[in-house]
């Protein structure tokens, strides 16, 4: 079969591998669609030891299996199903550490790819191909950290940092969560412009002279930038939150006065727990054309490592690397 392999410095090279040999509890999965993530920026630049992809939508290759010629998502975390947070339910926090699909195992930047069976989400047959993976990252991350915010406010006007994937998304699903008031913080005209199209206001790039009156209830950071995490405590009204949703390896803040003179909340959301994914069907099918525009590139394999430089270049918004012929 033919995989990727990230080599850093911004070069994919395609091999012919052996197919994978599957492990009791795992199933096969031939490889539709993967889509591309910004936290895999890290990996194009710096390289990786197993092949990356972690927004899967396959079909089952698997004779005898329940959901054999099923098409099915691939839920990342690799759970336990026996800890404290598998069994409440919260299976992307499992204790065991098993590790991520795409990250600490071979993912979907590949023909095939073997997952152990309770990773396996089944995708409704009116949910298009190339729309499923949007049901990972873009919805259910970004749904999950609204649902947490919203345990502590329940509503009003809502900042999102970042019109990327993971911001625009943000937007979208807020939208569709009955959230109004939306505005953005994003220096890339396109993607800013796509933002206010969506409904969105968008921030003025100067916010110094922000006063009580201006700050946000609801705050989403999404890039994981230190000058993003700044704004977005700053721009935290008294007593909202502030979620954390971009990925960042590192914290810069200076705790100046906007952030030191006011009670607030911070919550730090990761991807999202499996009881979470029917309602998340209903909000993809609740605005289908609407979402369906992040998905702006669909490539083959080979064409990978030039899709990637768009999408590192800021150029792409949601692109996937797709297996199945177009046209």
């Amino acid at each position: 079969m033919r995989a990727a392999t990230f080599l850093g410095d911004g070069v994919i090279r395609i091999d012919d591998k052996a197919v994978p040999v599957l492990r009791e509890g795992e199933t096969a999965v031939d490889v539709l669609a993967c889509a591309l993530c910004g936290s895999e920026l890290r990996v194009f630049r710096q390289g990786w030891p197993v092949t990356p992809g972690h927004e899967i939508v396959g079909r089952v290759n698997h004779p005898g299996h329940k959901l054999n010629g099923r098409r099915v998502l691939v839920y990342m975390p690799i759970w336990c199903g026996t800890c404290d947070m598998c069994l409440s339910g919260n299976e992307h926090l499992c204790s065991a550490d098993l590790g991520l699909v795409g990250w600490q195992r071979d993912g979907g930047y590949a023909e095939r790819v073997n997952v152990p069976d309770q990773c396996l989400l089944e995708v409704p047959d009116d949910i298009p191909t190339h729309l499923a993976p949007l049901l990972l990252d873009t919805i259910a991350t970004a749904g999950h950290g609204i649902r947490l915010a919203r345990r502590i406010v329940e509503r009003g006007h809502l900042l999102v940092i970042g019109a990327g994937p993971i911001g625009l998304g943000t937007v979208l699903t807020a939208q569709a969560m009955g959230l109004a008031d939306i505005h953005v913080a994003e220096i890339k005209p396109k993607r800013r412009a796509l933002a206010v199209r969506f409904g969105a206001v968008a921030l003025a790039d100067d916010v110094t002279g922000f006063t009580h009156r201006d700050r946000f209830p609801l705050v989403f950071e999404t890039t994981g930038s230190h000058a993003g995490r700044q704004r977005a405590l700053e721009l935290t009204a008294p007593l909202g939150v502030c979620v954390f949703l971009g990925e960042s390896n590192t914290w810069e803040i200076s705790e100046n006065k906007p952030i030191r003179r006011k009670d607030f909340f911070i919550a730090r959301s990761f991807y999202f727990p499996r009881s979470d994914y029917a309602a998340n069907i209903e909000l993809l099918r609740s605005d289908m054309s609407r979402y369906a525009e992040l998905v702006d590139a669909q490539v083959p394999l080979p064409a990978l490592n030039e899709l990637f430089a768009a999408f590192a270049a800021g150029d792409r918004i949601k692109p996937q690397c797709s297996f199945v012929e177009q046209g």
